[in-house]
Parts: structure tokens; C-alpha cells; sequence
């Protein structure tokens, strides 16, 4: 059964992937922009992606302003959206809490109150962090009473970024468990390029990884062997997203988009660095002296990365069985991580090369 849904950070890379999936499935989107004149780039967009361009269509709106900005028109329009998918967030290091706030979560209570007045399911984007209980005790946030948390505390614990999207996690639940309206969060690993085709784009985690790789700026392997970045394509997290979307059986429930066959870092960097044809750095670097030299006038940027980026960075292990359940109910299957990842850095090599104006046919 296709139906109509409404998109925030449609722009975004998750958000193109959603829009593609969406509508190639045959699903009509709505899409919040701030400038609608950008429909037509965004539809060209979706159509090298693999998208129905045709299916998709804007209405004018901004996270920051008052119920969303809509006009009493547009909320007629997107009123019959059967699921709110909201994927918007502001990603940057160095967020003050203000600025962190005033999108990634009062931007996505605006999100959730839309969603539970007109009745539709919300299905929002989280984070692998937050099926972490132990590192959520560690920074001071008791996931069972998460209103008794000293938020600031957390902001200088962790960074803007990180604290505002944990936060407005439990702020969206708390605000939708009152209404008894619906939801379904997803909660994805750090995302990598498209498993067939590589697209990511620039700013992405590991995008910049894979840029920092092929510049020479990382030179150590941040932690130790035990250390691993956990991955997801962008294009199994769009086909679970999707799917727990539109089963009634997800509702007000929760999932953990990750890979567990994400490669240790070591392993991870050796080989994306062969990809890239450059040198693999060989050396460990604790992550507690990394933290330390960061903090360095002038190193973060000179290495292209910020301390708040190692929190995403772990030992610990997940319990995937729910996702195992939900990849067996959906059909659903991760693809090879290797092939994923040479995939994503040669799409990256193709473009360091078209901003040095050699040709891309190079790679």
C-alpha cells in the first residue's frame, strides 16, 4: 500500500537516501525546506539516486521557527502524511548548547507535536549511543529517570552534538508517551556511503575519515586493537527505517541499525587506506592522550577532527538480537562491509581528485 509521509532534512545524506527509497517504493513525500526554490536540485537529486523525483514535493518551513513555520495551507497538505519521518539534525563539533538545542531538540519537539496533532507515526532518527547504558550512566544520565539529568553537565561532557540529540531523545518520548500518540525511533551506527555506489556526502564521519586517510592528517589509530567505529550502510538504515515505519508492530518500540562485522579501527582504516592508495598508519594512540592533544589550540584542526568525534569510538559490544528478529521479519540483509567500504572511499578519492582538477577517471 503506498502512502503519503512527511520528511525534515530531506537535503541531508540519510534524508536523499530516505526520499529514494520512499519513492521508488512508490511512497509520496513531503519535504520541509527552508527555500523551496531548491525542489527541482533535490529532485535531480533523487533521480541519479535511483528515485521517483516525481513523487516528491516541498512545503516551506524551518525547525527553528514556531510550529514548524508551516502556513495553515501547507499543514493542510501534509495532514494526511500516514508517518512523520523526521532525519533533520544540525551535525557540527564544537556546538554551544544553545546552538545545539535550538534544532536537534527543540526543533524536534516542534517535529513530535505535529506528528501526535495530526495522528500520524513518528519515526525518528536516534543514535547507537543511546543503547548504550553503561556510557549514558557514565556522562551522568539515568535512562529510566532521564528527567532527573543535569543537562548542561552533559553538554561540557560530551559536546553540543552528542547532548542534544540524547536529550531530545528523551524529551521526544516523554512529550509523545503523554500525548499517546506514536512513535518508532532508529537508532543508527555511524553511517557509511551506499553499498553499491559509494554515495556519501562530504562532512559525513566517515567521509572525513576517509579524507583525513588520503591527506595524511591520520597518522595514528585512535585507542587500541579492541577499539572499532561501528558502520551501517545508508542503505540498509533507509530500507529498516521504512520498514519499521510503516509495521503497525513497531509502534512506540525502538531498533539498533549497526553492523556488527564493522572491522576493529585497525583493521577498518588498513583498508580504506588501501583503497585510497595510501599508507595505513601502524601505531596505536590512547584515546585518553588523543583527548589531551586535541585540546591544543590549532591540533583539532590541523588534523581535520575534534575530540568530541572519540566518543563514537568503543569496546563494547551490542545485543542484536531485536535487529536479527526485525532482519528476518523484513527480508532484510547488511551488505559486505569490505565492498561497502571500498565502495564509499573510492566515491570520496573520485572527489579529493575533482577538487584538485584531476581527472576522476584516475580512481
Amino acid at each position: 500500500m503506498n502512502r503519503e509521509c512527511f520528511v525534515t532534512g530531506g537535503s541531508g545524506f540519510i534524508g536523499q537516501h530516505l526520499l529514494t527509497r520512499l519513492t521508488s517504493t512508490g511512497h509520496k513525500a513531503w519535504v520541509l525546506m527552508r527555500d523551496v526554490s531548491n525542489l527541482e536540485k533535490l529532485r535531480e537529486q533523487l533521480r541519479q539516486l535511483g528515485g521517483e523525483p516525481d513523487l516528491i514535493h516541498a512545503v516551506q518551513g524551518d525547525l527553528n521557527q514556531q510550529k514548524l513555520g508551516l502556513s495553515k495551507a501547507d499543514r493542510q497538505r501534509i495532514a494526511s502524511a500516514r508517518v512523520v519521518f523526521h532525519v533533520a539534525a544540525q551535525f557540527a563539533w564544537g556546538l554551544s548548547l544553545e546552538q545545539a538545542r535550538a534544532v536537534n531538540v527543540k526543533g524536534a519537539l516542534q517535529v513530535a507535536q505535529l506528528a501526535a496533532s495530526q495522528r500520524s507515526r513518528l519515526l525518528m532518527v536516534g543514535g547507537y549511543m543511546l543503547q548504550n547504558i553503561a556510557h549514558l550512566g557514565s556522562i551522568g544520565i539515568d535512562h529510566q529517570c532521564p528527567e532527573t539529568t543535569d543537562w548542561p553537565a552533559v553538554y561540557k561532557r560530551v559536546g553540543g552534538y552528542e547532548a542534544s540529540k540524547l536529550e531530545a531523545h528523551f524529551a521526544v518520548i516523554r512529550y509523545m508517551q503523554a500525548q499517546r500518540a506514536a512513535y518508532t525511533i532508529v537508532h543508527p551506527a555511524t553511517v557509511c556511503g551506499h553499498s553499491k555506489s559509494g554515495h556519501i556526502l562530504a562532512g559525513q564521519p566517515v567521509a572525513e575519515l576517509i579524507r583525513n586517510l588520503a591527506t595524511g592528517k591520520l597518522t595514528a589509530i585512535p585507542g587500541s586493537a579492541r577499539h572499532w567505529l561501528p558502520l551501517v550502510s545508508v542503505d540498509y538504515l533507509v530500507a529498516l527505517m521504512v520498514a519499521t515505519a510503516f509495521d503497525t508492530a513497531m509502534a512506540n518500540q525502538q531498533v539498533l541499525a549497526l553492523d556488527e562485522h564493522t572491522p576493529n579501527l585497525q583493521g577498518l582504516l588498513a583498508y580504506m587506506a588501501s583503497t585510497v592508495e595510501v599508507q595505513a598508519p601502524r601505531h596505536h594512540l590512547p584515546l585518553g592522550l588523543l583527548r589531551w592533544l586535541l585540546k591544543i589550540p590549532g591540533v583539532a584542526t590541523h588534523f581535520g577532527t575534534s575530540s568530541e568525534s572519540l566518543s563514537f569510538i568503543r569496546t563494547e559490544r551490542f545485543d542484536m538480537a531485536q535487529s536479527k528478529a526485525l532482519e528476518s521479519r523484513y527480508q532484510l540483509k547488511h551488505p559486505d562491509m569490505r565492498v561497502t567500504l571500498e565502495k564509499t572511499a573510492r566515491f570520496v578519492r573520485r572527489a579529493l581528485l575533482t577538487e584538485a582538477g584531476l581527472p576522476p577517471q584516475m580512481t
